[in-house]
């Protein structure tokens, strides 16, 4: 999920159920899987529920329909292994779904982000209690109250949503099919925010917005000297051998093979909708929401960051600490067990399920690519998906809470 609210807007629904219950979604092809061991409770808060192959194809059986043209799921840990796919690659050949497809991983790229501020934290180059108007002057628009870096990276900013612009489209399938090449800078989507009000005052709530994230990846270019690319091949991708993570060229709308093909059902003149092939699309969502990955490379990104690989351990802390603060109208934090309070961290988010089981990770989105990458702390289980909607509205989300109750258990939602 990315953006300003403007954009937001723009990819409408697809963030809304997104992190309702923020795991997973699936397979249906044969797969493989491994006798599953529970993780032990004080691992995971509960003991994981074991893997039920039959379960697993059932939550996201039926592949293709309407609202989703095809699906990939990898599970893996001590505690079992599963993955599949299903439903159509390309739906004019009848490709399936490759396994090991490259897919646009939207607002996880909000992890790689925040792993290297965090690293230049450790470095002591960036203070995460300092304002980022003091590293970035000028940027933010005039009369926003301090903002420390910190509260960027775990959405207690209270920074404005943005205003309303045409440029940005009217949140359409129409005008994305239409527009899907056209591209903004960083500077232009947090320019939206001039004259539009704080949220709430920086640190007293909880709002996930993309915003902040577009303001990190200025202050990771400012601070470094270099792209934030750069910073994502010399700091993460290149050490951990992730040859098929990458964050493309403003001007690259491609998307490498293997893949999936993204569609969006578009309505016709005469009332009825066809797919348009959305595969190829502006990656300007950038450090907040723009990069490219594989459902193998995000599973060592995430084994590597939770092992402490990548940051020391005074930042490890920060990765999972959650802020004792109210969620502010947001669109992530809306389970039961969250019970209205934060649920996001610098980088990552917090899930409970109805068991007892947390986990910890992020969802993506962007048209055609709704994803996510979720795990125990202990890594006794690890789940990857991705689905490809045709839609803007959300409706893949009953594939992903589906297999987030076969994965880890069942994630309510609040009833507000």
């Amino acid at each position: 999920m990315n953006c300003s609210a403007v954009v937001t807007r723009c990819l409408a629904a697809v963030a809304s159920g997104a992190v309702l219950s923020a795991l997973a979604a699936g397979t249906a092809a044969p797969a493989s899987a491994a006798t599953p061991v529970p993780a032990p409770a004080a691992a995971t808060g509960a003991p994981l529920p074991r893997l039920d192959p039959a379960e697993l194809r059932a939550a996201i059986g039926g592949l293709p329909n309407a609202d989703v043209t095809g699906a990939l799921l990898r599970i893996t840990g001590r505690a079992g292994h599963w993955s599949g796919t299903s439903g159509v690659g390309d739906l004019d050949t009848g490709q399936g779904v490759p396994p090991d497809a490259h897919i646009r991983i939207g607002s996880i790229s909000k992890v790689f982000t925040a792993t290297i501020v965090l690293q230049l934290a450790a470095e002591h180059r960036i203070d995460l209690d300092k304002p980022v108007q003091q590293y970035l002057p000028g940027v933010l628009p005039a009369g926003l109250p301090p903002v420390t870096v910190g509260q960027l990276l775990n959405h207690t900013s209270g920074l404005p949503r943005g205003a309303t612009s045409a440029d940005f489209g009217d949140g359409s399938p129409e005008w994305f099919a239409a527009n899907r090449l056209k591209s903004f800078t960083p500077q232009q989507v947090i320019d939206l925010m001039a004259g539009q009000p704080m949220q709430f005052a920086p640190g007293t709530a909880q709002q996930y917005n993309g915003m902040n994230y577009y303001v990190a990846g200025l202050l990771i270019e400012k601070i470094t000297g270099s792209t934030f690319a750069h910073e994502v091949r010399s700091r993460i991708t290149g050490p951990l051998g992730l040859h098929d993570t990458y964050a493309p060229e403003a001007d690259d709308p491609r998307l490498p093979a293997p893949h999936s093909h993204g569609y969006l059902a578009v309505a016709s003149s005469d009332g009825t909708t066809h797919p348009v092939d959305i595969t190829e699309q502006s990656p300007w969502p950038w450090a907040e929401g723009g990069m490219i990955s594989t459902p193998a490379d995000l599973d060592r990104f995430m084994t590597a960051l939770f092992r402490g690989r990548l940051l020391p351990s005074a930042q490890q802390a920060e990765l999972f600490t959650v802020p004792d603060v109210p969620s502010f109208r947001s669109s992530q934090c809306r389970t039961e067990a969250d019970a209205g309070r934060a649920c996001m961290t610098m980088g990552i988010m917090r899930v409970k399920a109805s068991n007892g089981v947390v986990v910890w990770g992020k969802t993506g989105s962007r048209p055609g690519y709704t994803s996510g990458v979720f795990a125990t702390r202990d890594l006794s289980r690890k789940v990857v998906y991705s689905v490809n909607p045709t839609n803007l509205n959300g409706t893949e989300m009953r594939y992903i809470r589906q297999i987030a109750a076969a994965s880890f258990g069942t994630v309510v939602p609040a009833t507000n």
